[in-house]
């Protein structure tokens, strides 16, 4: 069986929906994008990629990291995927 983590770097460039638990504890809901590097300008990402993904917000127009061990639901082609725990 896939793993939350799996669905979203498996999308494939697809628009995803993703809630996940910010570092504050509170819900987020965030639209987007992985694989976009138009807005790139430089530099190196200093995140450990086994912790975060990188995801583009297509809404607030700017990268975000999600904390893997965080994600409570995915939503890829209108299939909604929860969490197991």
């Amino acid at each position: 069986m896939k793993t939350l983590n799996d669905i979203v770097e498996q999308s494939d460039g697809k628009f995803i929906a993703v809630s996940f638990i910010k570092k504050d504890g509170t819900l987020r809901t965030l639209n987007g994008r992985l694989g976009v590097v138009k807005h790139l300008r430089g530099g190196e990402c200093t995140l450990d990629r086994t912790k975060y993904i990188i995801i583009y917000d297509m809404i607030n127009k700017g990268y975000r990291s999600i904390n893997r061990e965080t994600i409570q639901s995915v939503t890829i082609d209108g299939v909604v995927h929860l969490s197991n725990v």
